[in-house]
């Protein structure tokens, strides 16, 4: 049986950009094993989007004169250093100099990140997903009606009265920036390192490191679950083939709406001196209708990673339990005290 990432895999790998077949003076460079050196320091950083805006349909790539304007637009919208005042200053957190999600598209000039399907956007969600989803909205909905919630960083009032109600960002347990690689909105970088038999990758957003093994070893049981996932990689030519399992979800949520059958598959090809070329498929048939895709030439750069150190004088968090037990205390006619 084929299996349809068999497809998918092909079509990637045989979509090699025009950008990357520019550079015919470069010549690959090797480790004593001979497979492709990938190490260093690498950005994803781009004002691309990661689904395509609806009303370009199916336009995979903008002309120069596009990127132009679509630039202009995106940093004119995106400006931290507009100041409405009220809400809108709390929700921008920082001014412009603080944030580094970048200026430009990426250089392939595709209109999204996501390549398949055609639209560039996200697949829909499977019924199953979209009545579970029902389901806990509503549970939130009664649960909240009590004290101790507040609106989480994903915009929606959530329960906020124990540690582990908290989603994985405010707990400094993963940004959702390693699996797959998406950019963000600053910290951007990843140094690869790579040895006989596995290759790490620190992501500097929050300082995760994936450690890879290339040795031919076999997934974890399936009982034994990751955060970031079980990753296992291989070398087809000089393409390093990652393929991740095991994934561990807080009531069945993941990265970008996953759950714990998330199997995830990566390609990495570095396609000029500068350019490291990451493709990525993600497949969970209980979340989404049919697989998605997408890619990013990654380019090389000097670095250094900045040590994101968000458990260190992490007050978010006990801040905002101490302001669940102060709702609790005054629903019950109780003063607030000292937390």
């Amino acid at each position: 049986m084929i299996h349809r990432f068999a497809v998918l895999g092909i079509a990637i790998l045989a979509a090699i950009p025009a950008f990357a077949q520019t550079e015919t003076s470069w010549t690959m460079p090797r480790l004593s094993d001979g497979h492709p050196d990938f190490q260093g320091i690498w950005t994803n950083k781009t004002i691309t989007p990661l689904e395509r805006p609806k009303e370009l349909g199916n336009k995979a790539f903008f002309t120069p004169e596009e990127v132009k304007a679509y630039t202009q637009s995106t940093l004119e919208r995106n400006n931290k250093d507009q100041r409405g005042g009220g809400v809108r200053d709390v929700l921008n957190a920082y001014n412009a100099f603080w944030w580094d999600s970048g200026t430009k598209v990426l250089k392939n000039m595709r209109t999204s990140i996501i390549v398949d399907p055609p639209d560039g956007r996200i697949p829909p969600l499977t019924p199953h997903q979209q009545a579970l989803m029902q389901e806990r909205a509503e549970a939130i909905k009664i649960r909240c009606q009590r004290p101790g919630c507040a609106i989480a960083n994903i915009g929606l009032l959530m329960p906020s009265d124990q540690p582990e109600e908290l989603d994985l960002m405010t707990r400094c347990i993963s940004f959702g920036t390693v699996v797959p690689m998406f950019p963000s909105a600053y910290n951007n970088d990843y140094q690869i390192v790579q040895a006989p038999g596995v290759v790490a990758i620190d992501t500097e957003m929050v300082h995760e490191v994936r450690r890879i093994p290339t040795d031919g070893s076999s997934h974890l049981p399936a009982n034994v679950r990751e955060w970031i996932g079980d990753p296992r990689g291989h070398w087809e030519g000089d393409t390093l083939v990652v393929d991740s399992t095991n994934f561990l979800t807080v009531e069945g949520r993941g990265a970008r709406g996953t759950d714990e059958n998330l199997h995830l598959i990566e390609r990495f090809t570095r396609v000029g001196p500068d350019t490291l070329l990451y493709q990525f498929t993600v497949d969970d048939p209980t979340v989404f209708t049919k697989p998605w895709s997408g890619e990013i030439p990654m380019t090389k750069t000097e670095g250094p990673l900045y040590e994101y150190a968000c458990h260190e004088g992490n007050v978010g968090m006990r801040d905002i339990i101490a302001a669940a037990r102060a709702d609790e205390k005054k629903a019950a006619g109780q003063p607030a005290g000292k937390q």
